[in-house]
């Protein structure tokens, strides 16, 4: 342990792979926006949809309030690809299962306020993905 606080990292090694994976602007969201915006939809990247809801979107559609998440198998606890940590494996247990009471939560809260909440996991098609929220934002907007 050291005076900078690295008590979540088993070792240097992890500390360094955590510290590199990005909260937004990953190759599958990237994906999803570049094929949204080819067919003319326009939106928000990484903004609250709620001003005073600390949790932000992937995508916001703020006329439809409609809001996007690609959740990361890993962090999200996918059920087909999420894989259980072989170090510090109950942290990081603890840590993904309050990333999904946190998403459960944001969806109810959003809900409630009147959005719609699309959720896809990053191994989802961006075909169907694109689909999903065409067919969400497009009548809304037209």
């Amino acid at each position: 342990m050291t005076d900078r606080g690295e008590s979540w990292a088993s070792s240097p090694a992890a500390r360094a792979v955590m510290k590199g994976n990005r909260r937004r602007d990953t190759v599958p969201e990237m994906a999803v926006r570049r094929a949204v915006h080819a067919l003319g939809l326009r939106y928000r990247v990484d903004v609250r949809p709620l001003d005073d809801l600390n949790r932000r979107a992937d995508l916001v559609f703020s006329r439809a309030r409609v809001a996007v998440f690609i959740d990361g198998c890993y962090w999200h606890g996918c059920p087909d690809h999420g894989t259980a940590a072989r170090t510090n494996a109950d942290y990081w247990s603890a840590k993904i299962q309050r990333n999904r009471d946190r998403d459960r939560d944001t969806d109810t809260l959003l809900t409630s306020a009147g959005w719609t909440v699309l959720r896809f996991w990053e191994h989802d098609s961006v075909d169907a993905v694109v689909d999903v929220i065409l067919r969400t934002v497009h009548p809304i907007v037209e």
